[in-house]
């Protein structure tokens, strides 16, 4: 069952995946909601433009799913939620996952969960809790058949720019990812490093588990298309991107220009001119 599933995630053409990251309001977090004050109105757009997915949260996966149609883009189902992501990282912190996440993920017809692998510097407690979350959460997905994409992440220190700051260090993200494949991950969501040419060597340590990158901080259009196109050359599987496109000016038009090059072979030139 989970290969019946991860059909719906990758693209039939090209076996790759864009995924559209709409799940910040999950962490109470100032900033987080910039482009996305509406989830109906954001999600409508989305929609419209046709990513292979959307990333929500079990609250607002209602807007993506009342759609009617066969069409419409799947659901990853975003099933933890953390407090470490503001600029100074709290006495208490947590990441906590959803009761029965797996079963609600089937309920709500997802193609696959998302779960977080943290790595923050002065927060070793946080990881543990992740990995935690990941081990209870992998017999769930096996016994229902829904894959489980985990999402290792290697923060910078919170002080620089709060938990959104990557450190884009190779071996620490290869590290992360290996832990993330043998905790059992069906998918890696992973952070770029800083120099995309070795990108690569992620792709390798796991092992033939497909690889998605994230996005990153909100960049020009030329950057997130030329990151992309470099990233392609390496062999990623997808990528998941949320501020670049739910806090671009145009999402319909940078989502059709990342959905060709990922697709259809678009050069950066021709995904630039779909925008």
């Amino acid at each position: 069952m989970k290969d019946f599933r991860l059909k719906r995630l990758f693209n039939p053409k090209s076996g790759r995946c864009f995924d559209v990251a709409v799940d910040h309001g999950f962490f109470n977090e100032p900033g987080f909601l910039k482009g996305i004050e509406s989830m109906p109105k954001t999600i409508e757009t989305l929609v419209d433009a046709g990513p292979d997915a959307i990333q929500l949260t079990i609250g607002q996966a209602r807007h993506l799913q009342s759609h009617p149609g066969r069409f419409k883009p799947s659901l990853v189902l975003r099933v933890d939620t953390a407090n470490i992501y503001g600029k100074q990282l709290p006495e208490y912190r947590f990441s906590a996952m959803i009761e029965e996440a797996a079963l609600q993920a089937v309920q709500l017809d997802a193609v696959c969960v998302c779960v977080n692998l943290f790595q923050i510097p002065g927060a070793p407690d946080v990881t543990g809790q992740c990995v935690d979350n990941i081990l209870r959460l992998k017999i769930d997905c096996d016994h229902y058949g829904i894959p489980m994409m985990v999402e290792p992440l290697v923060f910078a220190p919170n002080e620089q720019a709060g938990g959104y700051m990557v450190d884009g260090d190779v071996v620490k993200i290869m590290h992360l990812v290996r832990q993330a494949v043998e905790l059992g991950a069906d998918i890696i969501k992973a952070d770029p490093t800083d120099d995309v040419s070795v990108y690569h060597q992620v792709v390798e340590t796991a092992g033939g588990i497909p690889v998605l990158v994230r996005g990153g901080g909100k960049v020009s259009d030329r950057v997130i298309l030329e990151r992309t196109a470099g990233l392609l050359e390496q062999g990623v599987h997808g990528i998941v991107y949320g501020r670049n496109v739910i806090q671009h000016d145009k999402p319909a038009g940078i989502t059709r220009a990342l959905m060709a090059m990922l697709h259809d072979g678009a050069s950066v030139d021709e995904a630039e001119a779909m925008v």
